[in-house]
């Protein structure tokens, strides 16, 4: 899939939703010469407050506050060039769309959004406007990832006839979607859209093709009041902060004990009433945690899909079939798990800001039909998200001092709304099917041929 509405450097930078996510794009502005963050916008002024602290600390200018009712007021105020938008999912639209129509880059963290008309609403005011919509999908910017789209295009497997791809969320990251607001489907379109469409776009991304029909079947096998009774791993509580029980509680998360999730939600929740630290075995979760798809694609390839949100260890499996051999890609993101009690340290690792002291490893084999494997060579990014992250935040916010700018091979990795609406559309087709049990058309569901 080609994106080629996505442009690089940021300017003056609003940003909307200052929660954890945030952070990550504050400090890739304080540190790029070519933007600034002038302003920033929440519903929740404490942990606006935060984010200037972490700017002065970096060395910046504080940003003008901004309350949730002004972000109109801030588009109108500031002149921005770019607007980072990080709030909760199905919120997205509306700060998408005005920014567009006022002639200001967007980016937004995935999913895009989290239903049709949304998804429509969104596609419309890019196409009136003719503005740029990027969708943050940072793993297509792991050097592991470039290197599987360089080879399948190289013609080294041939045509692509079927891909299977089994993702495995630990049960400390994988827990975590289940702790917070994600584990409302209303709100974040449940692990198909929030999580998945990551993998569902990398693949559109690597085959290059479209999704067209999709299946699946799906659950809440692990999680929830009932299964936690089952499995014995339930505990009776609302949720960790000043509970005795979840104190040794493996699946609990003490905000305390991260300084970061401290200040943006321990110290803060008293303004809004949000609580980070929900119970992962409680009776109002409406999202899945195992979920198995079916998907056809526009090239006549197909794929086998799974995505397990409890497992003992985190990282990934791809494999692609082609008519002239097979490729293989193995990623071990930790090979294990322990429990974080009460007291210990989380500061980063819960959801891949940097590397676990118990990482694993990557690995691509190749397969020619009547040769032998051979073992693909890559450069193995640094950081978060296998370096994921560093690499996107070059390419919106433009080089780091004494960074030189990216090539071509990692400026045309940016994600446009087209990318985007795909990736979530395979992902709110499989819900589809798992309440129905039926086959989904994409073009169908969304009302509109991509």
């Amino acid at each position: 899939m080609s994106s080629n509405n996505v442009s690089k450097a940021g300017g003056r930078v609003g940003l909307i939703g200052t929660g954890h996510r945030g952070r990550l794009y504050l400090s890739a502005i304080a540190e790029r010469p070519e933007s600034q963050l002038v302003a920033i916008c929440d519903l929740n002024e404490e942990r606006m407050k935060v984010y200037n602290q972490m700017l002065s600390e970096l060395g910046q200018p504080p940003a003008v506050e901004y309350a949730g009712a002004d972000f109109l007021k801030m588009l109108d105020t500031e002149k921005l060039d770019t607007l980072v938008v990080t709030t909760i999912d199905h919120t997205h639209d509306e700060f998408i769309i005005p920014a567009l129509e006022r002639g200001i880059r967007v980016l937004t963290e995935k999913p895009m959004t989290t239903d049709v008309a949304k998804c429509q609403r969104i596609l419309n005011a890019v196409k009136e406007t003719k503005g740029t919509c990027q969708v943050l999908f940072n793993y297509r910017y792991n050097p592991c990832h470039w290197k599987i789209e360089e080879v399948i295009a190289s013609g080294k497997i041939g045509n692509v006839k079927s891909v299977h791809f089994e993702w495995l969320l630990d049960t400390v990251h994988g827990a975590d979607y289940f702790r917070r607001w994600h584990r409302y489907k209303d709100r974040s379109g449940g692990l198909m859209v929030h999580k998945s469409s990551h993998h569902f776009d990398l693949v559109n991304f690597w085959i290059n093709s479209k999704p067209k029909e999709v299946f699946g079947m799906g659950s809440l096998a692990f999680y929830g009041a009932e299964n936690g009774k089952k499995s014995g791993w339930g505990k009776d509580y609302y949720r960790a902060r000043d509970s005795k029980e979840a104190e040794n509680d493996p699946f609990a998360i003490h905000l305390e004990d991260e300084p970061s999730l401290k200040a943006l939600y321990h110290d803060a929740e008293h303004v809004d009433n949000y609580h980070r630290d929900m119970n992962v075995f409680a009776d109002d979760i409406t999202i899945e945690d195992d979920m198995a798809v079916l998907v056809k694609y526009a090239n006549g390839a197909t794929m086998t899909y799974h995505l397990t949100a409890y497992s003992p260890w985190e990282g990934y499996r791809v494999m692609f079939n082609g008519d002239k051999g097979r490729l293989e890609l193995e990623v071990v993101e930790n090979s294990h798990r322990h429990p974080i009690s009460k007291g210990g340290d989380t500061a980063g690792v819960t959801h891949g800001e940097k590397a676990l002291p118990n990482e694993g490893h990557q690995r691509i084999i190749l397969h020619p039909l009547w040769e032998t494997a051979q073992e693909v060579p890559f450069t193995k990014g640094e950081g978060g998200h296998g370096g994921g992250d560093t690499a996107m935040l070059d390419q919106i916010f433009g080089a780091r001092p004494g960074q030189t700018e990216q090539t071509t091979a990692v400026s045309r990795l940016g994600a446009n709304e087209i990318d985007g609406a795909l990736a979530m559309a395979v992902g709110l087709a499989a819900n589809e099917s798992f309440k129905t049990g039926k086959l989904v058309k994409i073009d169908e569901l969304l009302g509109v041929v991509l």
